[in-house]
């Protein structure tokens, strides 16, 4: 037994022995010297659930402080809100050359005077509707004794009444007849009796007190909201360096986000006041109409209380009905009291609302209700009435700062997803239906070709990164099946020109299953354009395959490969093409390969006589070799049918005169810098020409000269059919082509071609008859995208361009504005003005 003993006492480590055991546990914190590993490594598989862990605990530690923080942070928030709705009013008595004090104590007195006003007017309809009430007593007893004789008289439901009576009757029968237990005497003293204590009546002095104490809270708040109102207005600027401060990060993001913030809240504001009156005067007015006491009191009442979502409306129609209810002997004035409220509720939320609402929160219907939920639980009625200001501040917080971008998602009215990750979440899920209603959807706005170019071909890339990485069978299954059913779908609907003459194009699939998919999008897509084109399924590479493949008449043959590396298969695929039929014209659509393919070195080696990479740029490449000119290749700009009266607004301009070239060589100087594109122009569609009054830039390498050679007006003088700012001005709206040479309206224009330009975007001018004289434009020799505030941008300086044009004519005193025809040269003009100018 000495042994064992012994054995397990050596396990136990002496004093000496947990010295060493503290060192080693020390130097295990170190790095491995030899792999390099540290301790924490072992922690990488728990921080996504340490990351939710610490998020879920700063959101309740957040939502605590709001609770409990609702006395400060309520006047706060009701200050700043209010700030947003009386800011605007400042600035512009500042700009009229008031102080910045001076402006906010005038705007907060005429604030507080005209609800004082508000307040003593509805006061007086309420004293005045207080008197009438008595003598209204009698028709409302009257009333209520015809529902009591009604409710009590016979109905359809007395059958049930009656049963029901009868087995009540039957019960108690029954507990009737049961053994009565005999109570035993009770003795002891006698019981208790109850005594009632009258309160005594409160002196008046009592009831001064209880009053004060209930109207102390609302004025202590009324009074610190005024306080802060007078802070936020006064220290605008130094609260908003501080908010900047703390949001920290990009002074670019922090800025965007304060401003559309300010922006998105002022504008419901105004909006929701512009809503109140549309709806609060008709009621006025319609109670007025109906005979209704104190119509104005609840026309007043009713647009008010809109300003609380949701029980507002509810709330100020019971006081109208009940009064309808008390005046009228009869029931005509409550049947039209009523179907007055249901009427304009009507026309306010589906006409009214959002027409004047549209996008101006960018909250999401369910975001509205849960946030109204959420800020009611927390601050009361006081949170119901600010909770959308306060959820649009959130979702604008979420949109420019990365780390909170789930707020956008959550609260956002933007799809959470795209079209084409929809199609594909749908055919994964094995809904083939609802991915073909998002694909109904999208066919609304493009045609056929447009969507498979964008979309579809954005469903099959997306399926060919998940195949190997997370995609199951059953995931690869749907997406074969669903997205080969969502094709003859389409197919159906779009049925190509039937044809019997023998297909001119064959495309092929040459790996995978999704690259069959795309060959089939394809030859439909040049079926619909009117190239006759068939498909054939991806199989091995072998003699017999090739055998097999009937391409009789075919002239041209493309291999669509959506694999990342398909130079092996490619070549191959190639090389015993082109031995059995060496006529044929082998067009390589490489849906998702790398950059370094697409250079005319590697299009040699893999063995092709051309390599696209979108579904637009195969049609036109595979009508090119056909020699085929497809109508949508390019699009002459259209004539409006009021262009007669456009013409004699741009001449009445001042746009033609020469004396506006320095405002326009500014703008296009000043909006390339700002996008920083390499061309821009100011452009003016004439009545067979466009017009280039001003442009700045350089013409590309080896196009149009030598590089680095300053771009003339004239090399841009085109006829207007071949202008894309022909388009902006038919359209009146702004245009932008990513790729000019893969759209398939402009990748045709022979004058595009000749001058190597490959993005466009234009913004309308407008004058103030709102007819669009010309354009304010960028182009690139590369293709890129404008985001949605680039483009507002570039359009808010088109209008800008032309409300100066308007000041400068207006200088120009009674002088009649020029307009010069034909287009003089630039330099020209300029020296023009130089002794004019002085």
């Amino acid at each position: 037994m000495t042994k064992p003993e012994s054995a397990h006492a050596s396990n136990v480590p002496r004093p000496r022995d947990g010295i060493a055991a503290g060192r080693d546990a020390l130097a295990r914190t170190v790095d491995d010297p030899i792999t390099g590993s540290s301790p924490t490594d072992g922690l990488a598989p728990l921080l996504p659930e340490i990351r939710l862990l610490v998020g879920l605990s700063t959101f309740a530690v957040i939502i605590v402080a709001l609770y409990f923080g609702r006395e400060i942070l309520v006047p706060l928030a009701l200050s700043v809100l209010l700030g947003f709705v009386l800011d605007p009013i400042v600035a512009w008595l500042k700009h009229r050359g008031l102080p910045r004090v001076v402006a906010v104590v005038l705007v907060v007195t005429l604030a507080l005077g005209g609800i004082a006003l508000a307040g003593l007017s509805l006061g007086n309809q309420v004293s005045s509707l207080s008197q009438q009430l008595p003598t209204y007593q009698s028709n409302i007893l009257k009333k209520l004794r015809d529902l009591r004789s009604k409710a009590l008289g016979p109905g359809m439901f007395d059958g049930a009444v009656e049963t029901l009576k009868v087995v009540k009757a039957e019960v108690d029968k029954a507990a009737a007849e049961e053994p009565a237990v005999v109570p035993t005497q009770r003795t002891g003293p006698p019981p208790l009796q109850r005594v009632r204590i009258e309160p005594t009546p409160p002196t008046p002095f009592e009831e001064a007190l209880r009053w004060l104490e209930a109207g102390i809270a609302p004025l202590a708040t009324a009074g610190i909201v005024l306080v802060f109102l007078f802070l936020v207005l006064l220290d605008r600027d130094d609260l908003r360096d501080r908010m900047l401060r703390l949001l920290g990060g990009s002074l670019q993001r922090s800025t965007d986000a304060m401003d559309e913030a300010g922006r998105r809240i002022s504008k419901y504001l105004t909006m929701q006041l512009v809503v109140n009156l549309t709806y609060g005067v008709p009621m006025a007015a319609g109670l007025w109409i109906i005979g209704v006491p104190g119509a104005i009191l609840w026309g007043a009442v009713a647009a008010i209380m809109r300003f609380v979502p949701y029980i507002g409306p509810m709330i100020a129609a019971v006081a109208p009905i009940a009064l309808a209810f008390a005046v009228d002997p009869g029931w005509s004035m409550v049947l039209m009291t009523v179907g007055l409220i249901l009427l304009l509720e009507m026309v306010s939320n589906n006409i009214v609302e959002p027409w004047l609402y549209s996008s101006s929160t960018g909250l999401s219907a369910i975001s509205l209700i849960a946030a109204a939920t959420f800020w009611t639980a927390l601050w009361g009625p006081i949170g119901l009435i600010m909770s959308t200001p306060l959820t649009v501040c959130l979702l604008v917080i979420g949109r420019h700062l990365p780390r909170l971008s789930f707020l956008d998602v959550l609260l956002g009215s933007q799809p959470a997803l795209d079209a084409a990750t929809r199609i594909y979440q749908r055919l994964l899920a094995g809904d083939v239906d609802a991915a073909f209603e998002v694909t109904t959807e999208q066919l609304v706005e493009a045609d056929v070709a447009a969507f498979y170019n964008t979309t579809g071909l954005a469903v099959l890339r997306m399926a060919a990164i998940d195949h190997a990485s997370v995609a199951s069978a059953e995931h690869r299954h749907r997406l074969v099946v669903g997205m080969d059913a969502l094709i003859d779908g389409l197919i159906e609907q779009h049925p190509p020109d039937a044809a019997t003459v023998p297909a001119t194009a064959v495309c092929i699939g040459g790996k995978w299953e999704i690259d069959t998919l795309a060959a089939r999008m394809l030859a439909h897509a040049l079926s619909l354009a009117g190239l006759p084109a068939a498909h054939r399924p991806s199989s091995l590479i072998t003699a017999d395959y090739i055998d097999r493949l009937d391409l009789a008449g075919a002239k041209t043959v493309c291999l669509s490969f959506f694999s990342p590396e398909p130079q092996s298969r490619a070549r191959t695929l190639c090389r015993r093409l082109r031995r059995r039929w060496p006529h044929l014209h082998i067009v390589l659509a490489l849906w998702n390969a790398p950059p370094e393919l697409l250079d005319e070195a590697a299009r040699r080696d893999l063995g092709a006589d051309a390599v696209v990479t979108s579904l637009s740029e195969g049609l036109l490449q595979l009508a090119h070799t056909l020699g085929i000119e497809l109508s949508t290749g390019y699009l002459p700009a259209p004539i409006p049918e009021s262009d007669a009266e456009r013409l004699a607004a741009l001449r009445a301009s001042g746009a033609l005169d020469p004396r506006a070239q320095p405002l326009f060589d500014t703008a296009s100087r000043r909006v390339a810098d700002i996008f920083d594109v390499p061309m821009a122009m100011v452009c003016l569609i004439d009545a067979d020409n466009q017009r280039i009054p001003a442009l700045f830039g350089q013409t590309p390498p080896g196009v149009g000269g030598e590089p680095g050679i300053t771009l003339r007006a004239e090399d841009l003088d085109l006829p207007r059919s071949l202008s894309l700012c022909g388009h902006v001005v038919a359209n009146a709206r702004t245009m932008v082509v990513p790729d000019l040479a893969r759209d398939l309206r402009f990748a045709g224009n022979p004058a595009l071609k000749e001058k190597g330009l490959r993005f466009y975007a234009g913004a309308p001018l407008r004058d103030p008859g709102n007819h669009v004289l010309g354009t304010l434009c960028i182009l690139d020799v590369q293709p890129r995208s404008l985001t949605q505030r680039e483009l507002a941008l570039l359009e808010s300086m088109a209008d800008d361009l032309m409300g100066q044009l308007r000041a400068l004519v207006l200088s120009w005193g009674d002088a009649t504005p020029v307009a010069t025809d034909p287009v003089q040269n630039p330099s020209a003009i300029v020296g023009q003005l130089i002794p004019s100018t002085g």
